[in-house]
């Protein structure tokens, strides 16, 4: 028995529900980890499931695990060919005026012995896109829906901070404490991936505890984004 919640399950995949505050790798510190759950979540296969993207430590949600290597190929190949429809919910640290709009800034590893690594908005970095649209506001705070074009690392984060000129609420990188966030407000709400002559793996994450102690309400399945773009 696991104590993660599974989304969707078929004999390809699981989507899971990744708690907040659980790293997908075993950090080097040897830390708990999704690592250390994965012989639970065999649900009788021989196999061990192996995650096909990464989620921050902090971030909730939708995490999707291949259940043998030749669906671990195809479900990469379709992150990597941008096929797959990826919804997150964030909280940012401003009321914003602006209803929606997109985010394009590249993005660029920077490291220093002293701060360690991060990831910067840089014009000779790789090209990141991610679309937004402002979902309520609250108490000096905005619920954003991020649908990510592109899957660099970090892209959301640094998007929020740069693009909409303020950071996801309580991210101890790119942002600022905040006694009232305890991690970084960031949920993979939904994933959706494609699948030739099968139906597309697809799953919606519950909505965060924390983000509803902060009065903010679960907005429901977002449209789908080609209704919303005939729509533009």
């Amino acid at each position: 028995m696991t104590d993660i919640p599974i989304l969707f399950e078929d004999a390809e995949a699981l989507i899971i529900d990744k708690p907040a505050g659980l790293p997908v790798d075993r950090p080097r510190n040897g830390a708990p980890s999704l690592a250390d759950r994965l012989g639970a979540l065999t649900l009788g296969f021989a196999r061990e499931p192996v995650p096909v993207h990464r989620l921050d430590t902090d971030t909730s949600g939708c995490l999707l695990l291949a259940r043998n290597p030749k669906a671990l190929k195809r479900l990469s190949r379709a992150f990597e060919e941008r096929l797959v429809e990826k919804t997150y919910l964030g909280i940012v640290s401003t009321e914003l005026a602006e209803a929606e709009g997109e985010i394009a800034l590249s993005l660029s590893k920077v490291s220093s012995e002293k701060d360690g690594w991060r990831m910067i908005a840089a014009k000779k970095g790789k090209p990141a896109l991610t679309r937004w649209r402002r979902i309520a506001v609250r108490g000096g705070l905005s619920l954003v829906e991020f649908r990510p074009e592109t899957g660099r690392t970090h892209q959301i984060r640094i998007h929020a901070q740069h693009g909409l000129g303020a950071a996801l609420l309580g991210d101890p990188v790119y942002g600022r404490p905040d006694a009232r966030a305890r991690r970084t407000m960031l949920h993979a709400a939904a994933l959706c991936v494609p699948r030739d002559n099968k139906p597309a793996l697809a799953a919606r994450a519950p909505f965060p505890r924390a983000f509803a102690d902060l009065g903010f309400d679960d907005p429901g399945p977002a449209p789908r984004v080609e209704a919303r773009r005939e729509a533009e």
